[in-house]
């Protein structure tokens, strides 16, 4: 697989597939997911006409961790040196679950020099809940700001995984390469680059943003209200949103097909 070195001295991987004159797009996954969770968007976007490139965030995938800096702002860095290092313009970057919110770090140091637009896959753009945010993580807010993510994600206890059906959970199984049964672990940087996302607030970068954005929810989300995409559209009048039901936080991989329906036809507009 191709690789690119960061300016820390860290190798990155990267999937690319389509035809590599054509106009790209740049999906980046979640939390502890790799490049290959885009398993079913690889070749539709590329028979769709585009060149497509799937990275793997430092620590995921098969790319390097680096010895320290386990943050949001370092993960932007990381996406904007793929960019640089590509030479990609006009590019669509579409990022799933923390894969998003490493985008809007990108745009906060960087600008959105080069990026046409922008595709966020079920994340809400402030994790903690509070006065002015309803939108966040579920059972998230000040009394447990400090521990809530200590030890990993927590379950909030909706739309639990024996509601999806075989088919929905068996499509998890295979694109995040996850084994059947046993609960994940986290390491120490993991958990440092959960604390980091977790109380990070990007809700001006969005209003900001001078380019469009598409913000997509899944119906059953298991960790925050599907409301987040309307209210995050909300803040910037170029934005659009869109709610897949019966899809839940990983919606490109349950829902395969209606997500690939909404992401090409926001492509074509």
């Amino acid at each position: 697989m191709p690789t690119i070195t960061s300016s820390d001295g860290v190798s990155l991987n990267y999937i690319e597939t389509g035809d590599p004159a054509a106009r790209p797009v740049v999906l980046i996954a979640g939390f502890k997911a790799s490049a290959a969770s885009w398993r079913y968007q690889l070749k539709p976007l590329a028979r769709a006409g585009h060149r497509v490139i799937a990275f793997d965030r430092r620590g995921h995938g098969a790319s390097g961790i680096g010895a320290g800096d386990h943050t949001m702002d370092r993960h932007g860095a990381d996406i904007h040196e793929l960019l640089t290092a590509l030479e990609l313009d006009d590019v669509t970057l579409v990022g799933q679950s923390m894969g998003g919110n490493a985008i809007w770090a990108l745009v906060q140091q960087f600008g959105a020099s080069g990026i046409r637009d922008i595709v966020i896959v079920d994340q809400t753009p402030k994790m903690l809940n509070a006065g002015d945010w309803a939108y966040g993580f579920y059972d998230y807010d000040e009394s447990n700001a400090d521990t809530f993510f200590a030890n990993g994600i927590p379950d909030p206890g909706r739309h639990p995984a024996k509601s999806k059906g075989l088919v929905r959970i068996a499509r998890v199984l295979k694109a995040m390469e996850l084994p059947k049964g046993g609960k994940p672990t986290f390491t120490a940087a993991e958990l440092e680059l959960l604390h980091d996302h977790a109380t990070r607030d990007w809700r001006d970068v969005i209003a900001g943003l001078d380019r469009p954005a598409f913000f997509v929810a899944g119906a059953e989300s298991e960790f925050w209200p599907a409301e987040h995409a309307a209210a995050s559209a909300a803040l910037n009048p170029a934005a659009t949103s869109a709610v897949i039901e019966r899809d839940g936080h990983a919606a490109n991989i349950e829902q395969p097909q209606k997500f690939n329906d909404a992401l090409l036809g926001y492509l074509r507009r």
